[in-house]
């Protein structure tokens, strides 16, 4: 048995079926589509021929629907205001009035870069939503891969490969920290083999900041053998005040802590490489309107420090 042929209407058709039903009138259907009353008369009657049935009995008042243009109009009239509802979401995403942005961020990126530019950007478009993830760079690089955030703020080394395009926002040096009981300490130079006979807090051994300097005590023939793993660099400074060792964290991290005087910065001998906070993302995967335009946001203030 031969399936019927599927019927292609042209959707601008039911739209206008959708407004000229609405108004029962042909002329103000025509004012609310821009349009005159003889093409929408004509469309209309196209719009019948197509489908074999009458839609409309036409009278001087205007038009009444037949039972087959009621069926149609509760058809029609439920997918028209579903379209119009999305057409008005898009245009308040378009100008900034909504929308959504959904970022990994590791503690290290918010504290010494992000947050920043996130307190700009949402005076600027107060009607966006925020969505901050808090992770390491590992699992920030794999929540891209997955495309459950629109990218990653982390700070480098960051494993970003295959489709993953990293760019480096800001720079940033870290130092070598202890509590005042180092105080005495702290008027010599020490090289990172003297290290050994300190306690040692660092991250633990799946971050990319452990990554980082394992490969940089390595270049200079030392051990990196930390006393103390902690989740995050807040949590080294805690342990640092509390004078459970010596820590390497970021200088903007300690700044205030330096000036207060309840830490103490160390000179080491060699020098410490310097790292980036980065933007990862995927090159392939398109953003909606709100996160291309801050990580448009973003781009656009590293060029600027770059020129600078």
């Amino acid at each position: 048995m031969n399936e019927a042929a599927p019927m292609y209407v042209d959707w601008e058709y039911y739209k206008i079926f959708y407004f000229v039903a609405k108004y029962r009138n042909f002329t103000k259907a025509a004012r609310v589509l821009g349009s005159n009353q003889p093409n929408i008369t004509h469309t209309m009657n196209k719009l019948e021929d197509q489908l074999h049935c009458v839609l409309f009995i036409r009278s001087n008042r205007g038009v009444t629907l037949t039972p087959e243009g009621e069926m149609l109009y509760i058809r029609i009239s439920s997918a028209a205001v579903q379209i119009q509802d999305a057409e008005e979401e898009l245009s308040a995403s378009a100008t900034f009035e909504h929308g959504a942005i959904s970022i990994s961020a590791t503690e290290t990126a918010l504290n010494i870069y992000l947050s920043e530019r996130l307190r700009d950007f949402h005076a600027q478009y107060p009607g966006i939503r925020l969505r901050i993830s808090n992770h390491s760079t590992p699992q920030a690089i794999q929540a891209v891969k997955n495309g459950e955030v629109d990218f990653a703020v982390v700070t480098t080394p960051t494993g970003a490969e295959g489709e993953l395009k990293k760019v480096d926002l800001m720079p940033f040096n870290e130092i070598l920290v202890g509590g005042k009981t180092f105080t005495t300490l702290a008027s010599r130079t020490l090289s990172l083999q003297e290290l050994d006979a300190y306690p040692l807090i660092m991250l633990g051994n799946e971050s990319m900041s452990r990554l980082f300097y394992r490969q940089f005590f390595l270049e200079h023939s030392a051990d990196l053998k930390p006393d103390i793993e902690a989740a995050t660099t807040d949590q080294m400074m805690t342990l640092v005040k509390s004078e459970l060792g010596l820590a390497f964290v970021p200088e903007p991290m300690a700044r205030s802590s330096l000036r207060h005087r309840s830490i103490v910065q160390l000179t080491l001998r060699e020098a410490i490489p310097q790292r980036s906070v980065s933007v990862v993302y995927d090159r392939h995967r398109p953003l909606n309107t709100a996160a291309r335009e801050f990580q448009k946001q973003l781009l656009n203030a590293a060029r600027q420090e770059k020129a600078e």
